[in-house]
């Protein structure tokens, strides 16, 4: 009698112990898949950063350039 008790809590213990193991890989995906989300996003904003930055250099150097002919003009 006291075998098979034992057999039937070790084995439910078991049971349980593989189940909980399952939630918390589930948990760590969801983690991963967050952090992954968030890389991209900062990627993105990176890319769009860069654009303004290359755009604003080129408005400047336009705008120098229309400077310098106006001041050439005026000489």
């Amino acid at each position: 009698m006291k075998k098979s008790i034992l057999s039937i809590t070790m084995a439910a213990l078991l049971g349980l112990g593989v189940v909980s193991c399952r939630e918390e890989k589930s948990e760590a995906e969801k983690a991963g898949e967050a952090v992954e989300e968030k890389m991209e996003e900062t990627g993105d904003a990176m890319e769009d950063a860069a654009d303004d930055t290359g755009d604003a250099m080129e408005d400047v150097a336009e705008e120098t350039e229309d400077a310098m002919e106006e001041t050439k003009e005026e000489m």
